[in-house]
């Protein structure tokens, strides 16, 4: 099995593994104790601390190590939001932000809280610009903005700095998931909080950190205790602590120039996988991007087949497809882009991958795709297609052409509803239109998508689960 799923999380880093063994002999003890066996445990984890704090880009007294990265978001955003509650209660986050981010906007939604939606461009990137008017926009000052330095799922990288500018302009807080980016660079900018997740840069999972600079107001959701400044309470994980810290050095000092090196490898996939499967879109950003991320689309595929399909040809990615989850839903990052979701993988190389296994997944692509379209009797691609149909062909008279076409995908799930309109709209005349019944979330992206990649006109939703497209050729 080949794994290209770095974006989710890293095997253990050697180093880390080195650590971690020693840290056990060493770091068991309570470091809050003035004993021996303390002190040396306390030793630890202060040098633990230093290390993870000089690749963040901070001081050791800001830093906070939490049992996750999730832990450390939803507590920075609660200590953030309770710290400038007299200032107001608007939280900022961008349409793009990880789940985590989310979750926790609902909370404070819940709780009474305001919470605004920044959106982003069709590369998914958040625009200094847009943050700057979302601050001045409203009656009620913003109390803290949230914004990744790299999207989880598409690797589209964020103007940071630029945004921080904004924020600190406004006398606004900047929280920043870096869970994605920290193992490649620190996040530049005058950002106010920040978190990280060790097993996405090859430490120990079940550690994060959280940054709060000086002069940031936070106050931590309770209850408290004295361990990490009372934003992590109980026993910390020496080990781990120790394993992540190492790890992280580690891979900071070769991130240059496996970063270079990844980089021709993404190259080569965002060029060949166009060429050599039809029907295919390229999402993110093209130029601000992480150095190992490439996410494609691909037409009438189920997404979580062709998973399995690249799986069972030996192959571990991922996918931001509405049919890979349980909700049924399409991913809020590609909703957020309005690009296609259909049959939707994420490709994350870890570091070490070789030329050789880009080849053999490229290599093995087209027929996965292929395989799985025709279990599905998707249309064939542009080229093959018939161009007769509009006098009436595939089976419909001449008044239900000049009429129009009415596809009925009820009940019936991606990529189902985009095949069946392919499909149809060779039934109706140039200018004739097609209309699609559909109660799929995934089709509200996916029918406007397919219209600018056919070169046809997406005439909107009048009605719910109602799509209408007029043939243009």
């Amino acid at each position: 099995m080949t794994y290209f799923d770095a974006a989710s999380s890293l095997p253990l880093h050697p180093v880390a593994r080195e650590a971690l063994l020693a840290a056990f002999e060493d770091g068991w003890a309570d470091p809050a104790r003035p004993h021996r066996e303390g002190r040396r445990a306390r030793l630890l984890l202060d040098a633990a601390r230093e290390t993870a704090a000089e690749a963040v880009g901070c001081r050791p007294d800001e830093l906070t190590f939490t049992t996750s990265g999730t832990r450390a978001l939803h507590t920075g955003i609660a200590g953030a939001l309770a710290g400038r509650a007299r200032v107001g209660r608007r939280l900022l986050v961008s349409a793009v932000e990880h789940s985590a981010v989310l979750h926790a906007a609902e909370v404070h939604r819940d709780a009474g809280g305001t919470v605004t939606e920044v959106g982003v461009d069709a590369g998914g990137r958040v625009g200094a610009g847009a943050v700057a008017e979302a601050l001045g926009a409203g009656g009620e000052p913003a109390a803290l903005v949230c914004v990744q330095s790299a999207n989880h799922e598409v690797g589209t990288v964020q103007p940071v700095a630029e945004i921080a500018a904004e924020c600190r302009a406004a006398g606004v807080p900047l929280l920043v998931d870096a869970a994605q980016s920290l193992g490649w660079s620190a996040v530049p900018g005058d950002w106010s909080l920040l978190a990280g997740s060790a097993h996405k840069w090859g430490g120990p999972s079940g550690v994060g950190l959280l940054v709060v600079r000086k002069g940031t107001r936070f106050a931590p959701p309770g209850p408290v205790d004295e361990r990490e400044s009372g934003r992590a309470p109980g026993f910390e994980n020496i080990p781990a602590i120790v394993a992540a810290a190492a790890s992280l050095r580690a891979v900071r000092a070769t991130a240059d120039a496996e970063a270079a090196r990844l980089r021709g490898l993404v190259e080569l996939v965002r060029a060949r996988v166009p060429e050599s499967v039809p029907d295919v879109a390229v999402v993110g950003d093209p130029v601000h991007r992480l150095p190992h991320v490439v996410t494609f689309s691909c037409l009438y595929v189920d997404g979580e087949a062709l998973l399995h399909g690249l799986d069972r040809a030996g192959f571990a990615v991922s996918s931001g497809s509405s049919c890979t989850s349980s909700t049924l839903t399409p991913s809020h990052v590609l909703r957020a882009m309005g690009v296609l979701s259909e049959g939707n993988v994420r490709v994350s190389l870890p570091p070490g991958t070789e030329e050789a296994d880009v080849a053999r997944f490229l290599a093995v692509l087209p027929e996965v795709v292929a395989g799985v379209r025709g279990r599905l009797d998707a249309p064939p691609p542009p080229a093959a297609e018939r161009t007769d149909a509009a006098d009436g062909a595939d089976g419909a008279d001449g008044a239900d052409a000049a009429d129009g076409v009415t596809v009925d995908s009820l009940g019936r799930l991606c990529p189902i509803p985009v095949i069946e309109l392919a499909k149809a709209i060779g039934r109706v005349p140039v200018g004739g239109v097609v209309t699609v019944l559909a109660d799929d979330e995934a089709a509200r992206l996916d029918i406007p998508a397919w219209c600018a990649m056919r070169g046809q006109e997406y005439l909107g939703e009048p009605t719910r689960h109602t799509y209408r497209v007029r043939r243009l050729a």
